[in-house]
């Protein structure tokens, strides 16, 4: 694995133009995540209603793009209070980027982690994104949409990977072959069809592009996805997850043919650019990705 590589930017968590004012975020994770909380709301889950006008900021792929937005509207310093309801639109992938924007922008290596969590409502397990960086001597598991003020029970910011609060999706997908887990309680709500064997089986894809620094929207489509396990290849979801699994445990040769899978399998990656369907309009759009 290299350490050094996850502590440089991707062109996504890149903030380019307002590095000064990333720079002056310091590093240590509370005051990273409470930034992250400062500057981006979630568009359905914050605790506020946005107008219509605003909910396609969830669209902001790059951090230079959401920081310009935020810039907009609050030309200050990223720390400075912002009413919820003038935060831009967002979801927990947005809230991950950019506290892996200010990690890597002060060396420190982070990436973000796909999967799905238990503590938001009891009996679903919500998709969702955390942050993943090196303190210096392990992986910490880190949710920046956490107030550690709200009575969570353990620690957001060092959220153990064997509790079973979140599991990334290869684990999921892996209790899934297994006959282990009910698919159908894994989605993005429960009032949502968007849900199940399917859903669990695109999100170890987008896992492993985070993984490799490709932090796409969770609503992008890469070409081995499917809204159908039936006509999924489902031996190479199976190996990618295998694949992730040994990764985590430490497996370095299994990194390598991560990073190696990912490369050469067109199917797994998005090339210069990735058909996208907007959360809010239901709009299906082809994004260009070349910066």
């Amino acid at each position: 694995m290299d350490l050094d590589d996850y502590g440089r930017h991707s062109p996504y968590s890149d903030p380019g133009r307002h590095g000064r004012l990333v720079d002056a975020v310091a590093a240590d994770f509370p005051t990273v995540a409470a930034t992250a909380r400062n500057v981006i709301v979630h568009y359905r889950a914050g605790g506020v209603e946005l107008p219509d006008d605003r909910l396609d900021e969830v669209n902001r792929r790059w951090v230079d793009l959401i920081l310009d937005t935020d810039q907009s509207r609050f030309p200050v310093p990223l720390t400075t209070g912002r009413p919820a309801a003038e935060r831009v639109a967002g979801c927990c992938r947005d809230h991950a980027l950019l506290s892996i924007a200010i990690l890597r922008q002060h060396g420190i290596p982070s990436r973000s982690r796909v999967g799905f969590a238990s503590y938001f409502v009891p009996g679903w397990h919500h998709d969702h994104v955390l942050v993943e960086y090196w303190n210096g001597d392990r992986w910490v598991w880190a949710d920046p949409e956490l107030d550690p003020a709200g009575d969570w029970g353990f620690d957001g910011y060092d959220i153990d990977p064997k509790a079973g609060l979140f599991d990334s999706a290869s684990r999921v997908w892996s209790a899934y072959r297994a006959g282990a887990i009910d698919p159908d309680v894994y989605g993005v709500s429960p009032e949502l069809p968007i849900r199940g064997d399917w859903f669990i089986h695109d999100y170890v894809l987008l896992e492993l592009a985070h993984r490799q620094k490709d932090e796409l929207l969770l609503w992008d489509s890469l070409d081995a996805m499917t809204d159908d396990v039936a006509t999924a290849d489902l031996t190479l979801v199976d190996e990618i997850a295998a694949l992730l699994l040994a990764a985590d445990d430490g497996d370095e040769a299994a990194e390598k043919a991560l990073a190696d899978r990912y490369a050469s399998d067109a199917r797994l990656r998005p090339g210069f650019r990735v058909e996208s369907v907007s959360p809010v309009s239901g709009t299906v759009s082809m994004v260009d990705l070349r910066r």
